[in-house]
């Protein structure tokens, strides 16, 4: 795979695009806003999502969607509620055979679908993967060290999906478990939005570490209901991503609960953010898959009734920590 092309030129597809260029691969970085797009060719860097990071002038910046035409892998990485637009767009130019690398993190709002099932409803014949793990798109642009979950049903797939992104410091580690990296990518901007009201609210580390301990507990059941691998669930896709997103202020899911923590209010609070904040979406539509497969996830319950349903942040921990005492483990 000589030619990768990225659609989506916000932080993380930026990011990509120097990343997959700083392993030898021809790169074409495609956006649907012409004016945006002519400002990154004409400054050769991203200076509202990734200011301060040079792009290689051989990377090709367009908005044109034939650019993607001769691409021999496209990693897509638009924001999950648009997703299905953006194929919708781009369809006529993606070849069957080409390989399409699903790179947001989310669940469809309207629909409750995967990632991957709203690309194969999209596009079903071209083979599907899935990148997620613990990674913050200005660390990956700067070519700090990196480790991230490449996941395909396809084994060969995989493999050469990751040689040919793969690098000394963007390091993809195969799975066969796509269905198992979606959850993780999904459940932990929700989980991130709990830590970060932990935070802002000044709780202490003790309960951010509960919470952390917890959420993976809740992760892991919506795993293994869908038929995912508990295995993914302790890898990149899973406490790494987790660990990563609900500790840091880098996170624009975990940055949410923090102002949400200290009291402001959610429309302000998300006016601030610097791009989607997925969690909010994803927290209805995980609670939906839940409430679908029978199961509980009273963590990601509660973040779904302070941003989508405007409960009363202290009383809904005060429901949360009155719940009664189980047994510790996945289906608890």
């Amino acid at each position: 795979m000589e030619h990768v092309a990225i659609a989506g030129a916000g932080s993380w597809g930026t990011a990509l695009a120097v990343a997959c260029r700083r392993a030898g691969r021809r790169v074409t970085l495609w956006g649907r806003d012409a004016g945006q797009m002519a400002a990154l060719a004409g400054k050769r860097e991203n200076p509202r999502y990734l200011p301060g990071i040079a792009l290689d002038p051989e990377i090709l910046i367009s908005a044109d969607p034939d650019a993607l035409t001769e691409a021999d892998a496209c990693l897509l990485v638009v924001p999950a509620q648009v997703l299905r637009a953006t194929l919708g767009q781009l369809a006529p130019r993606l070849k069957p055979s080409l390989p399409l690398v699903l790179c947001a993190k989310g669940i469809e709002q309207q629909s409750g679908l995967l990632m991957t099932e709203v690309a194969a409803a999209c596009l079903p014949d071209n083979p599907l993967a899935v990148l997620s793990g613990p990674t913050f798109a200005a660390e990956v642009a700067r070519g700090l060290p990196t480790a991230v979950t490449l996941a395909s049903t396809d084994a060969n797939l995989a493999r050469t999906l990751a040689q040919a992104i793969g690098g000394r410091s963007f390091r993809p580690y195969v799975s066969d478990d796509p269905l198992g990296a979606e959850i993780g990518g999904a459940v932990k901007n929700v989980l991130a939005i709990a830590c970060g009201i932990v935070a802002g609210r000044r709780l202490g580390d003790n309960a951010g570490a509960a919470l952390i301990t917890r959420g993976l507990a809740e992760m892991t059941r919506l795993c293994l209901a869908r038929g995912g691998k508990a295995e993914t669930m302790m890898g990149l896709a899973g406490l790494g991503d987790l660990t990563l997103s609900c500790t840091a202020r880098q996170s624009r899911n975990f940055s949410l609960g923090l102002a949400l923590g200290e009291g402001q209010d959610l429309d302000a609070a998300l006016k601030a953010s610097r791009g989607v904040v997925e969690g909010r979406f994803s927290a209805a539509a995980v609670l939906a898959m839940a409430e679908g497969l029978g199961i509980e996830l009273p963590i990601c319950q509660a973040v779904d009734q302070v941003v989508n349903q405007g409960t009363d942040l202290a009383a809904t921990i005060d429901r949360l920590l009155a719940r009664p005492f189980k047994a510790e483990g996945f289906s608890a």
